[in-house]
């Protein structure tokens, strides 16, 4: 059992953004370390973790620093890929399972491999009652984005929409909430999905978005 849990030397990209299972994460690439992490997963069909940075940038820059990250990522697998010209890819991931990091290391190109344990997934809780409201305001965002949407693919939320369920609900807010990475990571960290939604539920209350 441990050992279906536990993956290593999973190929890390840190971001200045938190993914969140069920999530949707559009990704322009043109760094050599990333170029090559992502050709390699996309052709074994092979997930990457999606980390927040907590010090340094997304890009490199000279004299910029050393990386730092969360502990506790999300796996995303490659759902679209395209290869516009040499040197760059643009590819469509979707967020899959949380896991927690056990040891990292960067190698000499500048790509960080973990060694992660999965953690369990969200279990399905029905949207209470007096929750409702923030369900109801994500449908009326759902669908006035549905609507500016060309195709499908523009949509920054996949389908099914599980209005119904906790997680689902709580975590498509994190997104969509302009909430800085820090408080997006806290919440994407906790296990208990209906304290989630009752977290988002306060910032919708006080930001006016839903009452």
């Amino acid at each position: 059992m441990a050992t279906a849990l536990t993956l290593q030397s999973l190929p890390l990209f840190p971001l200045g953004t938190v993914l969140f299972p069920g999530g949707v994460l559009p990704l322009r690439i043109f760094e050599v370390r990333y170029l090559d992490m992502i050709g390699r997963c996309h052709k074994a069909g092979a997930p990457f973790g999606v980390v927040a940075l907590t010090q340094g940038h997304e890009v490199r820059q000279p004299g910029g620093g050393p990386e730092a990250f969360a502990a506790v990522g999300t796996l995303a697998t490659i759902d679209a890929l395209e290869h516009p010209r040499p040197g760059l890819m643009m590819i469509r991931a979707a967020g899959q399972q949380r896991f927690r990091i056990r040891a990292s290391d960067q190698l000499k190109h500048g790509l960080w491999i973990a060694d992660v344990e999965r953690m369990d997934a969200d279990k399905a809780v029905p949207v209470p009652d007096d929750l409702e409201a923030t369900s109801l305001a994500l449908a009326k965002v759902l669908h006035s984005l549905q609507e500016r949407a060309a195709t499908p693919e523009q949509m920054p939320v996949a389908q099914p929409w599980r209005l119904d369920d906790c997680g689902w609900v709580a975590n498509r807010w994190c997104e969509l909430l302009p909430l800085p990475v820090s408080l997006k990571q806290r919440l994407m960290e906790l296990d208990n999905p209906l304290v989630r939604l009752e977290l988002v539920s306060d910032v919708l209350v006080k930001t006016g978005i839903s009452t």
